[in-house]
């Protein structure tokens, strides 16, 4: 069983909010809008080391890309199954392993497209991202502006980011 994580399409899933973000919170696209929603001032903004928060966002948007893995492509729940103590001790000539080598020449491309991952990524920000920003926005006490800026950001970064990782992030 080999499963093969293709960590340069992991990086580049990763490097998607960085990118959108520059454009995103713009502000001639979004930006004067959400730093009048989430209180945000010029002052704040060039108060922070901006090396450290964007090395920091970096990691964990890569971390958000790995996650992504499981929820985009369906033959890693086959995989993680077949993933016993007796199988792991002989990834090849296991009983378990030539059942996952099986599969996954019969069924190991279905799915596998960035429009599917889109869908998943799409889905991951809907019931994931919402509720928990928009939770997080109502105890904040702010407005919905706040709340559909930030969350079309991040469900628009999971879809391109799911169809990234869905397509090319994993190989067997």
């Amino acid at each position: 069983m080999d499963l093969k994580i293709n960590f340069l399409y992991v990086f580049f899933a990763a490097l998607v909010p960085m990118i959108f973000g520059f454009i995103w919170y713009n502000p001639k696209v979004f930006g004067k809008v959400w730093m009048d929603a989430s209180g945000m001032t010029e002052a704040k903004m060039k108060g922070g080391n901006m090396a450290v928060i964007f090395g920091v966002s970096l990691v964990l948007s890569f971390l958000l890309a790995i996650s992504l893995m499981p929820i985009t492509i369906h033959q890693m729940g086959v995989f993680s199954t077949l993933s016993t103590p007796d199988t792991m001790a002989d990834p090849i000539n296991s009983e378990g392993a030539k059942y996952f080598k099986d599969f996954m020449s019969k069924y190991g491309s279905n799915f596998r497209t960035f429009k599917h991952g889109l869908f998943h990524g799409i889905s991951a920000g809907l019931l994931f991202v919402l509720p928990v920003m928009g939770i997080t926005a109502i105890l904040e006490r702010k407005g919905f502006k706040y709340i559909a800026i930030n969350c079309g950001y991040w469900i628009l970064c999971l879809g391109i980011m799911g169809g990234i990782i869905c397509q090319w992030g994993l190989s067997y």
